[in-house]
């Protein structure tokens, strides 16, 4: 049996970060060669590490062009024959990170997303431990044709449906709706059942940058606001209360925006779906979308943002992304 090849990127965050001497706090310093230095695991497996020193920041400060260029670098080392790919990286924004690498990647080769949630200056730091996990997931059979994963802490979990949900816990990612994929035991992937069908939409971002907004229903808001960010938008998610309400005010802004650019209806809550016909006050979810908003069924509102996008840096028309969103967000 042939020796497998994981390709290692490297982005910064809490995982590689030090203390830096002038403010006492601790910053993005260590390369991808040193997080692997501290992992003396990795010698005893199989596995060829290609090293890859991609950036060093903290996850709060990636953007779109950071991960448009991690995604065309994981094609080219899968293209290469790499049968798998890790990714280090802050976790503040690793359920959007995942995910985004998961719409553009249509391989069957695994991404797998980690991090850590203590920095390697604290005591029981659970990087190594992460990192360890994370390439023996990138090169399991089990995960053939999963996409884009996350692994900390021993679990798996599915890009679309992970969230972080503790600030500070080390047990910090959840997927609500499902739960975890699978774990990692004495060394090997044990998933919990079939691996469930992806749709993704793999290809250049080739147009302008598009400006998508996330605004959130909150209590007593009268929608002036609201119609200020539409007003500066190319595309719109609107996190709704419960299976997609908003508030009446919000009724008259969204329904006019909707002719102009695609308006997402997503919930706030990030567990359960947007409902298609119970509800039919103004402003439910019957209402808005016989206004021209679109759906955004089980997805949760940051990762609506992120389908919606990939679909118009992709110059992708109003119907072809309403399309997209009923595949996906069934």
């Amino acid at each position: 049996m042939r020796t497998k090849t994981v390709a290692i990127f490297s982005l910064g965050g809490t995982i590689a970060m030090t203390i830096d001497p002038a403010t006492g706090g601790v910053v993005p310093a260590l390369s991808a060669q040193e997080l692997l230095d501290a992992v003396p695991a990795l010698q005893g497996l199989d596995v060829d590490l290609q090293v890859h020193d991609f950036r060093r920041l903290p996850g709060a400060s990636l953007g779109f062009e950071d991960l448009t260029a991690l995604s065309e670098a994981i094609a080219g080392a899968f293209e290469a024959g790499c049968d798998g790919a890790v990714v280090t990286q802050g976790t503040d924004t690793i359920e959007e990170t995942a995910y985004l690498l998961d719409l553009l990647h249509a391989g069957d080769q695994p991404i797998v997303v980690t991090g850590a949630m203590r920095n390697p200056t604290q005591p029981g730091a659970d990087g190594p431990a992460n990192i360890h996990a994370a390439v023996i997931a990138a090169v399991t059979s089990e995960l053939h044709g999963a996409g884009t994963v996350v692994v900390l802490g021993d679990e798996i979990h599915a890009a679309r449906t992970v969230r972080k949900s503790h600030s500070t816990s080390p047990a910090a990612f959840t997927s609500p709706a499902t739960g975890p994929l699978g774990r990692l035991y004495e060394g090997r992937v044990r998933l919990h059942g079939p691996l469930a069908a992806r749709t993704t939409f793999p290809g250049p971002l080739t147009g302008p940058t598009p400006r998508v907004g996330l605004y959130t229903a909150t209590l007593g808001d009268d929608g002036t606001l609201l119609a200020v960010m539409a007003e500066a938008c190319d595309g719109l998610v609107v996190a709704a209360f419960g299976v997609g309400h908003v508030p009446r005010n919000f009724v008259a802004t969204l329904e006019a925006t909707a002719s102009r650019i695609p308006v997402i209806l997503a919930s706030r809550i990030g567990n359960g779906p947007v409902l298609e016909a119970t509800y039919s006050f103004p402003g439910s979810e019957k209402d808005l979308l016989g206004r021209g908003l679109i759906r955004g069924g089980h997805l949760d509102a940051y990762k609506a943002r992120l389908l919606l996008h990939v679909l118009l840096a992709q110059g992708r028309k109003a119907d072809e992304i309403a399309a997209a969103f009923r595949t996906v967000a069934r």
